[in-house]
């Protein structure tokens, strides 16, 4: 399926801010905003962490699946496409990144 299928599948993310991606110390590395251009890539997180836990390398190969024709892209253009790059990076690391969601007001 495509991106745009995917995330018609994923729960929404009306009710978020943000989430926050924290490493082994709890160190705020990076935030995905409820934005345009970020939406999709919250709804993404937000299903994975929900499903693992964390993003874990298991987690982030699901990523990849739900990425669809953008994670081919991401490939063939490293930095175009920041948070599929963290996905790919966590895989070829074996590292994890713990979730942490921030409710919209």
């Amino acid at each position: 399926m495509a991106f745009a299928d995917n995330l018609k599948t994923l729960p929404g993310v009306s009710h978020l801010a943000a989430l926050n991606l924290l490493d082994a110390a709890d160190a705020v590395v990076a935030s995905i905003e409820n934005k345009p251009g970020q939406a999709g890539s919250l709804a993404v997180y937000n299903h994975l962490a929900q499903l693992y836990g964390a993003i874990s390398p298991e987690a982030a190969r699901k990523g990849l699946e739900l990425y669809a024709e953008h994670t081919e892209d991401a490939r063939a253009h490293p930095g175009k496409h920041p948070n599929i790059d963290r996905l790919i990076g966590l895989i070829e690391r074996g590292e994890t990144l713990k979730v942490k969601q921030v409710f919209a007001v």
